[in-house]
């Protein structure tokens, strides 16, 4: 089994793709890619991957663009040179946030982004918590999408938090956020979140649910500028909870997230290895899970022909 995978790394996941080598013990694929003073990129599969099936790790953010670009490069050199399949693993999709038409005369860019993989040549794609399941849908082709949730929750077990209430920050992550509450035994309470633009800045206006006394767990999918989270640590503090962590499966990050994050009182927010290519140092309250072993897993297991929803409880 060793012997038949290939996993090629590309600029967005670069430290991500060794991890994920070391787990299944094989070696990284041999390639470059090459940027132009235009902007253009150049992207080279370096060894022979005739008949292999091949496996390319890249998450399309910081730059979004240049990286999703350079995700089908890769997907259309491995396919010219005779790869049997290529498997896309993308574990943060940039562009999932954009998963419907709700105002008049705007793109679904989820979608334009699926065709797009797909007309490059991919067979698969695994991912990690999609902004919106519905997103499997815009594609033709398997897509596998991973929750972060076993990752996060075994780390937030050995911390011991005593009291505690997982706190989703809107009724979109509900659901999940329920499942967090199951797995650590847990009460949930969801927040009211209201957002009125699209400048990346949200308002969380209540909390429903019992939390005086208890140690709050935000729980979500992603973060831009840490301010719901920010938000909703206030509001739980205002309403009696004792202590705020929070639980995120991708970082994302931008400029003064981290300023943001330490004003407020959080005082551990958990997110994985999703993203590693953010534009800011992260602040010593960021504790970093590698979902690498979760990958690793999903590749050995698609590659033997395997399920791969045994790895998540029910």
């Amino acid at each position: 089994m060793k012997e038949n995978i290939l996993i090629f790394g590309g600029s967005g996941s670069p430290k991500l793709t060794l991890k994920i080598c070391e787990y299944l013990r094989v070696k990284a694929g041999a390639g470059e890619v090459l940027r132009f003073s235009e902007g253009n990129l150049f992207v080279r599969v370096k060894e022979n991957v005739r008949g292999r099936r091949v496996y390319l790790v890249q998450s399309t953010v910081f730059p979004a663009n240049d990286n999703f670009m350079e995700l089908l490069f890769w997907i259309d050199a491995l396919k010219r040179a005779s790869a049997e399949s290529v498997t896309v693993v993308m574990p943060y999709f940039s562009y999932a946030k954009g998963d419907k038409k709700d105002e008049p005369r705007v793109s679904i860019r989820a979608r334009v982004c699926a065709d797009a993989i797909e007309a490059a040549g991919a067979d698969r794609v695994v991912t990690l918590d999609l902004h919106a399941a519905q997103i499997q849908g815009f594609f033709r082709i398997p897509v596998d999408d991973l929750y972060a949730l076993p990752v996060l929750g075994e780390e937030i077990v050995r911390k011991r938090l005593s009291d505690l209430v997982v706190v989703s920050p809107d009724v979109g992550f509900a659901k999940q956020a329920r499942k967090f509450a199951s797995l650590l035994g847990a009460s949930l309470a969801i927040g009211d979140k209201q957002r009125t633009a699209h400048d990346e800045r949200a308002e969380v206006l209540e909390i429903i649910g019992e939390v005086r006394g208890k140690t709050a767990l935000i729980v979500d999918d992603f973060t831009i500028s840490a301010g719901t989270l920010a938000d909703a640590a206030d509001k739980l503090i205002e309403r009696g909870a004792k202590a705020v962590y929070a639980a995120v499966s991708h970082g994302v990050f931008s400029e003064a997230s981290m300023e943001r994050l330490d004003r407020s009182p959080i005082q551990r927010l958990l997110v994985t290895d999703s993203i590693e290519t953010q534009p800011v140092a992260l602040s010593p309250r960021v504790e970093v899970v590698s979902v690498a072993p979760l990958f690793g897993e999903a590749i050995r297991r698609i590659h033997n022909r395997e399920s791969i929803s045994k790895l998540f409880p029910a």
